[in-house]
């Protein structure tokens, strides 16, 4: 993960939702992060049951993954009260845009604007809502998305939707939903808008303090999903933040992001390459290293269900220490290599497989493969540069087997395989 005094501001009450590429800074708010960009995405949305309404005159906000100081954390999906007659809510939404991913935040506003796309279910299928409307003073709810099933409500009707779960990826842009905003959302983007409730903001601050709805502990499935009312949540919270408080370990690890120690040790070896304190025969052994290890790291995954267990962590770690011993010493024992066009595309593919670790784009066993095919070239390079430097035939060939290898870093980052 990468953190960055960025334009992007993470809150709740920015007061209208943009385009992607267009992601600016907003006021401070309780519990919020100011011009924090998150390097890797969010997780895909959880799958879950919307709970009943608590009483008429309530809306409903989807849950969505918000960043803290701990990582990605789920904030659940609940029933509030909107400000005022005849608002609606436009959820937030992670936005792709210039390498890093940026919050979009949520607001009530006469219509409902663009939020990137995404499938937030329970009527948010990605366009518009289709769970209920204002009809004077008065809002009637959609049954066919809704649960209004323990509360006597008269203002019902019923249309059919076509997906009313959530579900997919979190954020909008490329590897994610590749949706851009109409015109008439756009339009809408111009209105008057309301932040969000001090109900919804307390909502969120109580889920980033709550051990069980982190990414990194949970693994995507949050302990709290959804709630009737953030009241009833939060009394779950508090108790979870007695017993499991966060600690200092969630914190590293939610920041470094799916692979995160890979990536960096990948990173490692591209800044390497690209000041000439690597060569490529360094480079090909800390690449054959990387590759061994993302590979462990993927046959442990598979064996426990994407999961690693407490001890092999510490083996992987262990193996990653040395690692990054082996890439130190190699960029300080003086040897050096002149910077040029073939390391620079050595370093430009290993960037990119970091990159795709990152984000979440490339698996371990993905990057396992690219890293081996790395080690491979360098090694080559490495070779015809000790017999003599490489003619121009070598450069070539050398080329092409790193077109080869671009070309399957992308077709691994666009294969919708997330880790």
């Amino acid at each position: 993960m990468t953190l960055s005094k960025s334009i992007i501001a993470l809150t709740l009450g920015l007061a209208a939702a943009v385009p992607a590429a267009t992601m600016t800074a907003a006021p401070a708010r309780a519990g919020v992060a100011i011009g924090i960009s998150v390097g890797f995405a969010p997780p895909p949305l959880p799958v879950y049951v919307q709970p009943p309404i608590p009483a008429p005159g309530f809306l409903w906000t989807p849950g969505y993954w918000g960043y803290g100081g701990a990582g990605y954390y789920w904030v659940p999906g609940v029933w509030v009260r909107p400000p005022a007659v005849g608002l609606l809510w436009t959820p937030g939404y992670w936005g792709f845009a210039g390498g890093v991913y940026g919050w979009h935040a949520g607001y009530w506003g006469p219509h409902v604007g663009f939020y990137g796309g995404v499938n937030y279910g329970f009527g948010y299928g990605g366009i518009g809502f289709a769970g209920g409307e204002w009809r004077g003073g008065a809002f009637a709810y959609n049954s066919a998305v809704t649960n209004i099933s323990n509360t006597r409500i008269t203002n019902v009707y019923n249309r059919t939707v076509v997906d009313s779960r959530p579900g997919g990826a979190a954020f909008n842009g490329a590897g994610g939903v590749t949706r851009t905003a109409s015109p008439e959302e756009a339009r809408f983007a111009g209105e008057r808008h309301v932040q969000a409730t001090p109900n919804q903001v307390a909502h969120e601050n109580t889920a980033s303090r709550d051990r069980g709805q982190l990414a990194s502990v949970n693994h995507g499935a949050p302990a709290t999903a959804a709630s009737a009312r953030p009241g009833a949540y939060r009394a779950a919270a508090v108790q979870r933040e007695k017993t499991q408080p966060i600690t200092a370990a969630d914190r590293a690890q939610g920041r470094a992001g799916p692979n995160g120690r890979e990536a960096n040790q990948d990173q490692r070896i591209a800044n390497g390459l690209k000041t000439g304190q690597m060569t490529s025969g360094e480079a090909a052994r800390a690449e054959h290293t990387q590759s061994n290890i993302d590979r462990q790291v993927h046959n442990d995954r598979a064996a426990n269900g994407g999961r690693l267990t407490g001890q092999e962590r510490q083996q992987i770690g262990k193996e990653q220490n040395a690692a990054s011993k082996q890439i130190y010493n190699e960029r300080h024992n003086g040897a050096t290599a002149t910077p040029n066009k073939v390391n620079d595309r050595e370093a430009n593919q290993q960037q990119r497989t970091a990159n795709g670790l990152r984000s979440g784009r490339e698996s371990s066993a993905e990057a396992a493969k690219t890293n081996k095919n790395q080690a491979r070239v360098a090694q080559e390079v490495h070779n015809d540069r000790a017999n003599g430097g490489m003619t121009k035939q070598q450069k070539q060939r050398v080329n092409r087997q790193q077109n080869n290898n671009s070309g399957q870093i992308y077709r691994q980052k666009h294969n919708n395989k997330n880790a």
